[in-house]
């Protein structure tokens, strides 16, 4: 009888795709709701004239244009399960012909040095063999569709991103770049399985599994130890990967190139487009405490170009004191699917006190590959150059990334206050305070709940948030009016965060509203080339560029969206809140670390505001 409750047990176990069929298709809000949301987000970045201005645009297209752009966009809708799918991908990734490996990817250090690997010089290549192999633990389970389905309350969520935290690559191209993933469940087929190794300007190979197992840890440090002891003893190579920094078309011209020069350089490029992921075996040694972890999250976004794949959908840095860092291309996946695995394997890591206790026995696997590529002197003086460029605009960079440890998500949870809202509310008046005005505020929601649901924006600079800024800065007003305004700038907040959740935003819908009329040829209607839509942060214009990372001891940054903006990233745990917060140096206006200090100042005056209401 146990044996057959077992079996049953097993059987029944969810897998992690099965849902993929069933998930509801993204909707499609009623114009009129989304263009009203609109102008109700405008208004703190408009004058009573220029709001009048904006309303009747509004109004001219919600009866107008807009009405056949919507009908048209319901067409789409009826044909696709997602109809943003394609457009997300090609207009917020894809069509980019920046150097994305800069502006859009995204990254975040290892959180061991707060328990089983405190930076020590000697243990890089060991802790990279453990670390890497409950990755490979996870894709394992990811393969066999053993990865737990995510939900919200009761509601499934998406899970089709996670098939490319592997085995996915983008592909530059001239106008528009791809994306390749080669990954396949057990069910599926063959799945690549060999992983991409970057020292010292060279690259390397090995598969993961040998005669049908997967390589332990002790085998992975054999593979890692002669890679390393094989660059640190010989000149290092020509760093071709320098070349992913580039600006897309440049990158993509040098690619044509590089296959033109010799076909077997297409065999190595598309080896490393097809591994699981790329290992970075990094040369330095980032300082980092559980309070600051500035240098080890601004070398892990920004450091040695030679040694990170800026188009695979994951690199995992291990720098030569022990600590590490993710870095990621963001165009196949959001931050939560990295964050999950990630805090699977931080989760085995500590269960294992960041030890392998397995066999120490070594099969006599094959010792791993050199990719070697055909260059010539032009490619030789493009990664010089393009390495130039690149140190030039990553050292415009300010980045800090620091704890504030007064309190976190359990004090504030008490307060009966929403943790993510409390941080955005923080920000909001930190910048008030920094800057004297309000700041367009991007904030990622996740419409996970509906077939490959990604992001909606969540504006959360509102009049409310703005009427309480005002307040908190105004010395006639009471701590009652405070809190009062304080409360209804947090049920906007929460109310627009579940509307976004649940499909009703409207950033996508006017962004599907613009492509419609794009692809018809239709002149860009008025609503989009008023100063009030690039005002308040449309069309990629928001000065502060957020999101919350999770409540786990990961936490992860991206770089400003605009030049005179700032990258605002969070984690919220029990005790503690950890800020990565960026800006541009060249920017006069800006300074991240004056408005993280900030920030963590109006952290303790909102507490204190619910104290006072308490006494």
């Amino acid at each position: 009888v146990c044996i057959m409750e077992k079996q049953v047990l097993e059987s029944s176990e969810e897998r992690t795709f099965q849902y993929q069929d069933s998930l509801p298709s993204l909707p499609v809000p009623p114009l009129e709701e989304s263009l009203s949301k609109y102008l109700d987000a405008v208004k703190p970045f408009l004058n009573q004239e220029e709001y009048q201005r904006t309303e009747d645009i509004v109004k001219k297209f919600e009866n107008g244009i807009g009405k056949e752009l919507h009908q048209k966009l319901l067409e789409r809708a009826k044909t696709r399960r997602n109809w943003l799918e394609d457009w997300w991908l090609n207009v917020a990734y894809l069509d980019l012909r920046i150097a994305t490996q800069i502006h859009c990817n995204m990254g975040g250090p290892g959180p061991f040095i707060e328990h089983c690997w405190p930076a020590k010089e000697g243990t890089q290549i060991e802790r990279a063999s453990i670390n890497l192999w409950h990755i490979l633990k996870f894709w394992d389970l990811l393969r066999a569709e053993k990865v737990a389905i995510e939900r919200s309350r009761d509601d499934v969520l998406d899970m089709n991103q996670f098939r490319m935290l592997f085995c996915t690559c983008k592909i530059p191209g001239v106008t528009r770049d791809s994306i390749a993933s080669y990954f396949k469940t057990e069910t599926e087929g063959e799945c690549p399985s060999h992983l991409i190794v970057l020292c010292r300007g060279r690259v390397f190979a090995f598969d993961t599994i040998h005669e049908g197992n997967m390589v332990t840890p002790p085998e992975i440090f054999r593979q890692l130890t002669y890679i390393q002891k094989r660059c640190h003893s010989e000149p290092d190579g020509p760093g071709l990967a320098a070349l992913t920094s580039n600006e897309r078309t440049k990158w993509a011209e040098l690619r044509e190139y590089l296959i033109n020069l010799d076909p077997k350089n297409l065999t190595l490029l598309e080896k490393i487009q097809r591994s699981l992921f790329v290992v970075c075996l990094d040369d330095s040694s980032p300082h980092a405490t559980p309070e600051d972890y500035t240098e080890v999250t601004r070398l892990g976004l920004t450091g040695d170009p030679t040694v990170r794949w800026g188009d695979k959908s994951y690199n995992s840095i291990f720098f030569s004191n022990g600590t590490c860092s993710a870095f990621c291309d963001h165009s196949p996946f959001d931050a939560m699917a990295l964050i999950t695995m990630l805090a699977y394997a931080e989760k085995k890591i500590l269960e294992n006190e960041g030890k392998w206790k397995g066999s120490d026995k070594v099969r006599d696997i094959p010792w791993p590959e050199e990719l070697v590529f055909t260059v010539d002197q032009k490619i030789i003086s493009e990664i010089g150059r393009t390495k130039e460029l690149y140190y030039e605009k990553v050292s415009d960079l300010q980045l800090v990334n620091y704890a504030f440890t007064s309190f976190g998500k359990a004090l504030i949870r008490k307060k009966k206050l929403h943790p993510d809202t409390f941080v955005q509310l923080a920000l909001q008046l930190a910048y008030y305070k920094c800057h004297g005005r309000p700041g367009c505020c991007y904030e990622t929601a996740m419409t996970r709940r509906f077939y490959h649901g990604r992001t909606e924006t969540v504006r959360s600079c509102t009049m409310e948030a703005v009427e309480w800024c005002k307040s908190m800065l105004d010395p006639s007003s009471s701590t009652y009016e405070r809190l009062q305004l304080m409360h209804k700038a947090f049920a906007k907040h929460n109310k627009m965060r579940k509307d976004c959740e649940n499909g009703k935003g409207f950033d996508r819908h006017l962004l599907g509203l613009l492509l419609i009329a794009q692809e018809q040829g239709l002149p860009v209607p008025e609503l989009y080339v008023d100063n009030a839509f690039t005002a308040s942060g449309g069309g990629g214009n928001f000065v502060l560029s957020t999101s919350l990372t999770g409540y786990t001891r990961l936490t992860g940054s991206a770089l400003p969206m605009v030049q005179h903006g700032y990258g605002f990233f969070y984690s919220i745990r029990d005790d503690r809140i950890l800020v990565a917060c960026s800006s541009w140096k060249s920017c006069p206006e800006t300074d991240a670390e004056v408005l993280c200090r900030t920030a963590f100042q109006c952290f303790q005056d909102m507490l204190q505001l619910t104290v006072a209401a308490q006494l």
